[in-house]
């Protein structure tokens, strides 16, 4: 048992390891470049990341992947095509807008536009409801 939870324990030390390695750029331009690219990808994984803030082990593996892929000589827009033909729109920070994808670019507006139709008819309907005026009550002593 003892062995079984030292080597757990390596195994997981070795992926936190290769997670934290630094990467070996050729120049100033390649780093930006794959700064900038990493910063417009979601981590698939964490999903409220970008890849280049997650630790997850799949994000250390995408970003090697997308260096590899730029060191191939691909721009920008194929490494994306690739990416999003693997992970779909999901792993853009921001998707193209397309019939695909206007749920959920629009989605949200359409919500804030449904719900306060929902609350404007409710008023509109207590209010309706309501009394013109308040029954006056002359016998009442204050």
């Amino acid at each position: 048992m003892k062995k079984f939870i030292l080597a757990l324990l390596l195994t997981t030390l070795t992926f936190a390891a290769s997670a934290m390695e630094p990467i070996d750029y050729r120049d100033a331009a390649e780093e930006q470049r794959f700064r900038a690219l990493t910063l417009e990808l979601r981590c698939v994984l964490c999903q409220n990341q970008s890849l280049a803030d997650s630790n997850a082990p799949i994000a250390h593996d995408l970003r090697m992947e997308i260096l590899r892929l730029m060191r191939e000589g691909k721009s920008d827009d194929q490494i994306k095509q690739y990416l999003v033909a693997r992970y779909t729109d999901f792993v853009l920070y921001r998707p193209e807008v397309e019939p695909m994808t206007w749920l959920l670019w629009f989605g949200p507006g359409l919500l804030v536009v449904i719900g306060a139709a929902v609350i404007f008819g409710i008023v509109r309907k207590r209010s309706a409801d309501a009394p013109a005026t308040l029954p006056s009550n002359d016998n009442q002593e204050w």
